[in-house]
């Protein structure tokens, strides 16, 4: 059974940094990402990392977050500095699976709050 486990979030005041983790059990991952959703919102993609190495984020964070993913121990890492109140949010780990009994099946963590004061 895929477990997605986040770690990092918390109360940081703007301008500064946070990183959060998700370790993953278990299986080949095709893409690991993070999602956010603030109050009131849709959950959209924040961050993503392919197997390969090609990463893509949010016009939002451009420039001030870096996801990196360690897939020996299917870990994906977001770093975020120079937070802005708009971050705040709840932030989602993604995985999709690789492996053939579950080739492109969404995974998800539980979420992990980011809060961001001004």
């Amino acid at each position: 059974q895929v477990q997605l486990v986040e770690s990092g979030g918390g109360l940081v005041q703007a301008g500064g940094s946070l990183r959060l983790s998700c370790a993953a059990s278990g299986n080949i991952f095709r893409t690991m990402g993070w999602y956010r959703q603030a109050p009131g919102k849709r959950r959209e993609l924040v961050a993503v990392s392919t197997s390969d190495g090609y990463t893509n984020y949010a016009d939002s964070v451009k420039g001030r977050f870096t996801i990196s993913r360690d897939n020996a121990k299917n870990t994906v890492y977001l770093q975020m500095n120079s937070l802005k109140p708009e971050d705040t949010a709840v932030y989602y780990c993604n995985a999709v699976g690789a492996s053939r009994g579950d080739y492109g099946v969404d995974y998800w963590g539980k979420g992990t709050l980011v809060t961001v004061s001004s």
